[in-house]
């Protein structure tokens, strides 16, 4: 089955859907990622810009790193071992599926923070993925939210991610310590321990890998700590010097806008069949 002709990756991804694409979709780009697709479904989605299921499992210390070894090497299809975490009583089925379908969510957010380039789809490759998988207009739709959200702190999301936070007032005064009467004794343990994290040198992704939690969720909490005076961003760059990432129209076959700088890469003219390309994966669209 070929697909009709697509201008971007959600595009690609609803058209994939509809013919129950079970493979892979290699986006290139900052910061670009690997897509993991089963039936259509989007299981899981590896980029640079944000932490995986597994990383979340190991960084938080839900899954040790010698149970999760032992698992793998049980079960070298990444595909199966999930199911083998749940049936060891390692971690539960409920929350292996959320922690899952979380970390697609946001790898799709971190992939829409930056410019991106091609594409090319491939054979399947074995993942920690989520079950049964995410929707690709629930997707792109989730992504639009989340970078509206984000565009009301003043500044794109793209640049708040670029920036290093810091902790507001004197290090010594005890602001970071959290005894009795310091500022931020009063916080949840979540913001708490991403204050503790702050340090003028870390970036809301460094932030998210060191703790295994959402980039998303990271930037969001960051926010609110500068709103409550507790860290402060470094200079921010003119308007003027940034490249725009402001909300575009959807495409055909999509609802919802698309969110500016998304994972939206497009075909230059004369580029391939964008749907079913297995066997043609050394050729990228857009390049």
């Amino acid at each position: 089955m070929n697909a009709p002709p697509v201008r971007n990756v959600p595009a690609l991804l609803q058209a994939l859907r509809e013919e129950e694409f079970t493979g892979t979709v290699r986006v290139s780009g900052s910061p670009g990622g690997t897509i993991h697709l089963r039936g259509g479904l989007v299981g899981a989605i590896e980029t640079p810009g944000a932490p995986t299921a597994a990383s979340a499992l190991l960084t938080t210390g839900r899954v040790d790193d010698e149970a999760w070894l032992a698992a793998c090497a049980t079960e070298p299809d990444a595909d199966r071992v999930g199911a083998h975490l749940v049936a060891a009583g390692l971690v539960g089925a409920a929350e292996l599926e959320i922690i899952c379908t979380a970390a697609v969510f946001d790898g799709a957010f971190a992939m829409a923070l930056g410019p991106a380039g091609g594409w090319e789809t491939g054979d399947r490759e074995p993942a920690l993925v989520a079950a049964p998988g995410a929707e690709p207009r629930a997707l792109t739709e989730e992504v639009t939210r989340r970078t509206g959200l984000l565009a009301r702190t003043g500044v794109t999301p793209g640049e708040l991610a670029r920036l290093r936070p810091e902790a507001a007032g004197d290090p010594g005064s005890g602001a970071m310590g959290f005894g009795d009467g310091s500022p931020g004794a009063w916080l949840s343990r979540r913001h708490r321990e991403l204050l503790d994290g702050v340090n003028g040198r870390r970036t809301p992704r460094d932030l998210a890998f060191a703790l295994g939690r959402g980039l998303f969720a990271v930037m969001l909490d960051l926010h609110r700590l500068e709103a409550l005076e507790l860290i402060r961003w470094e200079a921010r760059a003119a308007p003027g010097n940034r490249p725009s990432t402001a909300p575009r129209v959807a495409p055909e076959g999509l609802t919802g806008p698309v969110p500016g700088g998304g994972p939206l890469p497009r075909r230059r003219p004369g580029g391939t069949s964008p749907a079913r390309n297995h066997g043609e994966r050394g050729e990228k669209g857009g390049e």
